[in-house]
């Protein structure tokens, strides 16, 4: 079907305006948009995208962009309300705007305005659900229906073959194939009555409008418009002027700002702006990129790829792969192999049959990981500066490809790039995300696993009303915080924070609200939750060289006053409050462990005794694991701790068992007792490895295992099922091994008598140490550090020294 009033397809003697109706991110449309410009030589070319990036296109004659990118546009007020227009190399979009540049042509788009399409994108959210099933089955997918008529089952698969694999050139008549495509979507059109989004109507008014003003400047033969295929009936449609500015009379508007950022492949198929996503932009950069032979080309990378993971792939790998691609695609009556004849071929000649290569493959070829560039002079807002010299600074260059990063906090340059990580996650900037270490555990280190995606430009937009400098910004949002905040557990953080950060102007601020906010708090459980985030924040604070002393009085004065209340806020607790102060007696443990033990005087304590915290906690642990109204588990977690600890001896361990297991005692608290005693620490990144490590006491000290057989065979029937998921709860977090060990033990038995143990080399540990085979390790040993004379027992010391 013609269009009415435009020349599709059709050059000067056409007598209407060039329209090109392409697919967005289809290098097909890229290659017949180049094509048909070059032989029509347009005066102006109009193109659909926000008008407001009219003052960006010149930026993209710069040698420094590179695509991907994208128009950002955002709301002054409110930048989190943004919209991506983005454009890849393989984009018609692109190429018109590159045409346009290089044969010193205008270019504009003539979208509907960013400040109107974000001000209805906030209308549409809001109303959003009172749309009708009727209208969403308005809304149709025009490259299905017509894959659909043409026998396809897949529309991409379609499109590949009729318009993907043409010639690199196109047809002879380069205007033939948007003719064709035109004249196919004028049918959709007519017989779904423009099914599609209400705003399409809008649009094209607005579209339209432009239209016409660019005829009138440049004739009619002097116009090409590039615009996705489903508008192009719509542009070429007889209208008044009086009825389109009707459709936008009206219209919502905002204030907006527009720059061009930087996009990424895996981005393209997940975007606003555009209604056509693809899921394989690195196929598509690699369709449009090569000059002939793409299924030649295209299997040579793969084996490039696969080579340099150390899989041996020849070239008669290639070769064949070939061969296979193209009698698939024959078989298949397509004109040229596609990316899943490829992918087909290569996992049976290069990958023998496994889908596991084949990820790789899709990560790095079929997506990509590319990340695109702009010019320094691209519009940004005064934190986005601030950060792109920093990371200029730091050689943290911003990359797609998700990459570990570990610090050392000794080194300058580390431990600035540290603090800029966490001042952006203050910040809600998330492009870092710490991670475990693959060394040391120790304070001075860090690991960070960072990527960066084009999202965050937005968040940088929305920070920015804190400040024009990155440091800036995050003092004053921290200070907003703590100012704002109104949970104990929450400041502490924040204070953590600040330290990791390096906000020493925020610090007083955050120092203060704490103050105030632990002097009004009484609630064990609470000043239990913000302790640990204290006691973290002086070890980071000491190898950071913080003043932290202020931090450590609070955090003092919070482990007294837990010390104090601790005891008779554990009396009386049901099942899930006792499971959950638990989890706070392991917290405040770990806390108290790192915070310094001042055994002097002390100016602010009245009594003038100094503050012995450890021993104080200790005193607490043993009341705790000794008092009957306190539930088994916290009474067994106790009796671990302190056992742990070197506090409690082993025998006075067995009697608190022998009594917590007495036949006076109920099954249920009983086992509750055990869970906790041999249990795993609560928290989950410590679970595994502390119940592993309840498993060993039990393996080494047969007494206790032997306590706990000899109450278990005595449990009644009745009381056996309630005691049950107690108790596997407990053993299943166990490794095999220790579980395997276990068994054995208890199908033994216990030894004649009972096992004679000599005195444990330490607390919780099984029999002495075996001089003999510790003599046996020292050489290795002597080998590994380089230590001279180590070499027997009578060098003990020495070893101890050279070991640290």
């Amino acid at each position: 079907m013609p269009v009415a009033g435009a020349a599709v397809g059709g050059g000067s003697g056409a007598g209407g305006p060039l329209l090109l109706g392409v697919r967005h991110h289809g290098p097909g449309s890229a290659r017949g948009v180049r094509a048909a410009l070059d032989t029509a030589a347009p005066r102006v070319v109009l193109i659909e995208g926000p008008p407001e990036g009219d003052a960006l296109l010149a930026l993209a004659a710069d040698e420094a962009m590179r695509p991907p990118v994208a128009l950002l546009a955002h709301a002054v007020d409110d930048p989190g309300r943004a919209a991506f227009w983005p454009l890849a190399e393989f984009s018609p979009e692109w190429v018109a705007i590159r045409w346009a540049l290089a044969h010193d042509v205008p270019a504009r788009f003539i979208d509907l305005p960013a400040a109107h399409s974000l001000a209805l994108a906030a209308v549409d959210d809001g109303s959003r659900e009172e749309e009708s099933e009727d209208d969403e089955s308005l809304r149709i997918d025009p490259l299905a229906v017509l894959a659909e008529a043409a026998g396809y089952d897949d529309p991409e698969r379609w499109w590949e073959d009729v318009v993907e694999h043409q010639g690199p050139d196109g047809a002879d008549d380069p205007f033939a194939p948007f003719a064709a495509v035109a004249e196919a979507m004028g049918a959709l059109r007519e017989r779904h009555a423009d099914g599609g989004p209400r705003r399409d109507l809008v649009r094209e008014a607005h579209m339209r409008l432009q239209l016409r003003t660019a005829r009138k400047e440049f004739g009619d033969d002097g116009v090409a418009v590039v615009c996705g295929a489903w508008h192009v009936p719509a542009l070429g449609r007889k209208t008044t002027v009086a009825a389109d500015r009707a459709l936008l009379k009206g219209l919502p508007k905002v204030k907006t700002g527009m720059t061009w950022v930087p996009w990424t492949h895996r981005r393209l198929a997940r975007h606003s702006g555009y209604g056509a996503g693809i899921d394989s932009p690195g196929w598509y950069g690699h369709l449009f990129g090569v000059p002939d032979r793409p299924v030649e080309r295209w299997l040579t990378k793969v084996a490039g790829l696969l080579r340099e993971e150390d899989r041996t792939v020849s070239s008669a790998h290639v070769i064949e792969a070939v061969r296979l691609a193209e009698t698939l695609a024959a078989m298949r009556g397509r004109p040229l192999a596609g990316l899943t004849e490829t992918t087909d071929a290569v996992r049976a000649v290069m990958c023998e049959g496994s889908d596991v290569p084949l990820g790789l493959i899709h990560d790095r070829l079929i997506v990509g990981e590319v990340l695109g560039e702009v010019p320094d002079a691209a519009p940004a807002v005064p934190l986005q500066r601030d950060l792109t010299a920093l990371q200029r600074t730091l050689r943290l260059k911003p990359e797609a490809l998700e990459r570990e990063l570990d610090l050392d906090l000794r080194k300058e340059m580390d431990a600035e790039r540290g603090r800029l990580l966490h001042r952006l996650r203050l910040l809600g900037i998330d492009w870092g995300e710490p991670a475990a270490g693959r060394g040391s555990t120790g304070t001075f280190r860090e690991s960070w696993r960072l990527r960066w995606e084009p999202e965050l430009y937005v968040r940088v937009a929305e920070a920015g009303v804190w400040g024009t400098t990155v440091l800036s910004a995050a003092t004053a949002k921290a200070e907003s915080r703590a100012l704002a905040a109104t949970a104990l557990a929450e400041v502490t953080a924040l204070a953590e924070r600040c330290l990791l950060a390096a906000l020493p102007d925020a610090l007083p601020v955050v120092m203060k609200a704490l103050a105030d906010r632990a002097a009004l708090d009484a609630d064990v459980g609470r000043l239990a939750q913000a302790l640990p985030a204290l006691a973290r924040s002086l070890r980071y604070g000491d190898v950071r060289s913080t003043d932290t002393g202020a931090l450590g009085e609070v955090a003092a004065g919070l482990a007294e006053r837990i010390c104090v209340g601790l005891p008779p806020a554990c009396a009386g607790l049901d099942a899930d409050g006792a499971a959950e102060m638990r989890g706070h007696l392991d917290s405040v443990h770990t806390a108290i462990g790192l915070l310094p033990d001042d055994q002097g005087p002390d100016d602010q304590d009245p009594d003038g005794r100094g503050r012995d915290l450890a021993g104080r906690w200790g005193a607490v642990l043993r009341k705790l694991a000794g008092r009957d109204t306190v539930p088994g588990v916290i009474r067994g977690r106790a009796a671990r701790l302190l056992l742990d600890d070197g506090r409690l001896a082993e025998d006075e361990a067995a009697r608190f068992m022998g009594l917590a297991l007495s036949p006076g005692t109920p099954p249920t608290d009983a086992a509750a007792w055990i869970e906790g005693f041999v249990g795993g620490a609560s928290g989950a990144g410590r679970q595994q490895a502390a119940s592993s490590a309840g498993g060993m006491l039990l393996v080494h000290d047969e007494r206790l295992l032997g306590l706990v057989d000899a109450w278990l065979t005595g449990v009644s029937a009745d009381a056996f099922t309630d005691v049950l998921p107690l108790l596997r709860r407990t053993f299943s977090a166990y490794e095999p091994g220790v579980r395997r060990t276990l068994g054995e033990l208890v199908r033994r038995g216990p030894a004649a008598g009972g096992p004679v143990t000599p005195e444990p080399a330490a607390p919780g540990f099984g029999p002495g140490l075996d001089e003999a085979r510790a003599d046996a390790v020292l050489p290795v040993l002597r080998l590994l550090l380089g230590a001279d004379g180590i070499g027997g027992t009578d060098n003990s010391d020495d070893l101890l020294e050279a070991t640290g």
